[in-house]
């Protein structure tokens, strides 16, 4: 496949969008620590941000090339999709792990740009890159799962209307396998912002928007658990091997937006 030629209408009419955000209005953006609405609102009402979403839950079906491509133009042209390039592959736990039921409820809403699926709460002070020694827990009371715990550079946190959770349901050292034990859940974050969970911004990584998020006896409706308990960490490597092509997208954006400026 001719990677430069592939896409080419897609690549076009991302580029004439992107004319509408010239580079004051990024500078403006990072001057003011303000995060890109307009730019992000623009991409939603025109269904960019749901291209890897199938058909019959509202998106376009669109294979992850298209994706790509999407993201390098935006990078290419002198934007920043740091800001909600989520949306693409965090969906992808969903629908890959999720029932028809969280499918059918979520997925034409994250689609119509009704719901924001833009955070992905996974990385935490003590675990880094090794996830496997995250340390938040979810335990199962009555009929919902009660979360405690932190998570930290958790990007879009106050720019999402859903949050997807990975907490451990299972001491490391109750489970056979060490990659067991841990679960992932779809928050209403809504239900539960400014109660018990709580977000402290970190000002760094611009146009991300990244945050800590603290949880407090934080309940979660057993419904909202995605597939089965304790296979989590599986799952999620659903959304972040989709979430490396579609950076590395963004890196070869960047990189001939500076070769063009420096040529």
């Amino acid at each position: 496949m001719n990677y430069e030629l592939d896409h080419i209408d897609v690549r076009e009419a991302i580029t004439k969008l992107c004319e509408g955000f010239p580079n004051k209005y990024w500078q403006k953006c990072d001057r003011e620590k303000k995060y890109p609405t307009e730019f992000v609102s623009k991409l939603t009402e025109q269904g960019y941000l749901g291209v890897l979403i199938p058909e019959q839950y509202g998106g376009l079906g669109s294979p992850i090339s298209v994706g790509a491509a999407i993201l390098e133009e935006i990078h290419r042209s002198g934007g920043n999709a740091g800001a909600c390039h989520a949306q693409m592959y965090t969906m992808g736990t969903l629908l890959r792990h999720g029932s028809e039921k969280q499918k059918s409820e979520y997925l034409p809403k994250i689609a119509a740009g009704d719901l924001r699926l833009q955070a992905f709460g996974v990385t935490e002070p003590n675990s880094g890159t090794d996830t496997l020694a995250l340390s938040t827990t979810a335990k199962l009371i009555d009929n919902s799962y009660v979360v405690n715990g932190q998570k930290i550079w958790t990007s879009r946190a106050e720019h999402s209307d859903l949050l997807l959770l990975l907490a451990r349901t299972t001491q490391k050292e109750s489970v056979k396998n060490k990659t067991d034990g841990l679960s992932v859940f779809i928050v209403d974050m809504s239900t539960v912002l400014n109660k018990s969970l709580r977000i402290k911004r970190i000002s760094t990584m611009i146009n991300h928007s990244t945050t800590e998020l603290f949880f407090d006896n934080m309940l979660v409706p057993v419904d909202n658990l995605i597939g089965e308990e304790g296979k989590g960490f599986r799952y999620i490597l659903s959304g972040m091997n989709a979430e490396r092509i579609l950076i590395a997208a963004e890196c070869i954006g960047d990189a001939k937006w500076f070769i063009e400026k420096a040529s």
